[in-house]
C-alpha cells in the first residue's frame, strides 16, 4: 500500500525552528509537498518540489517564503525546514505526493496521496 509517514512535528517557542520529513512508499512519486490547515480555517499550500530525472522544481507560500525551505532527501522523501517560527504557523501539517510528471504549478498539482497529518504548534 501507499503511505507517506510524517514526522518531526512538535511543540517549539516562537523563533524557533523544526524540521518536518515525509517518507513515500509503496510507489514511485514525482512531486510532494506540503500543506497547513489550522482550527476553522481552509487548507493552505505550504511548498512542494516536483522532479523528472535530475531536474527538480520547487515552490513555497509567500508566507513561509523566507522562513521555510523544502528539500529532497531521496528518492521519496522530501523533509520542510522551518525556521523563524510563528504562532500563525500553528496548524496540522499534511504531506501530499504525486505519481507521474505534471506540468502543474505545484499549488495546484492534484495531489493523489496524503498523509495522516502531523501537528505543529508554536507558543507565543
Amino acid at each position: 500500500q501507499v503511505q507517506l509517514q510524517e514526522s518531526g512535528g512538535g511543540l517549539v517557542q516562537s523563533g524557533g525552528s523544526l524540521k518536518l520529513s515525509c517518507v513515500g512508499s509503496g510507489r514511485s512519486f514525482n512531486a510532494m509537498g506540503w500543506f497547513r490547515q489550522a482550527p476553522g480555517k481552509e487548507r493552505e499550500f505550504v511548498a512542494a518540489i516536483k522532479w523528472i530525472s535530475a531536474r527538480t522544481f520547487s515552490a513555497r507560500a509567500d508566507s513561509v517564503k523566507d522562513r521555510f525551505t523544502i528539500s529532497k532527501d531521496s528518492a521519496n522523501t522530501v523533509s520542510l525546514q522551518m525556521n523563524s517560527l510563528k504562532p500563525e504557523d500553528t496548524a496540522i501539517y499534511f504531506c501530499a505526493a504525486k505519481s507521474g510528471w505534471t506540468g502543474q504549478a505545484l499549488d495546484r498539482i492534484d495531489y493523489t496521496y496524503w498523509g495522516q497529518g502531523i501537528q505543529v504548534t508554536v507558543d507565543s
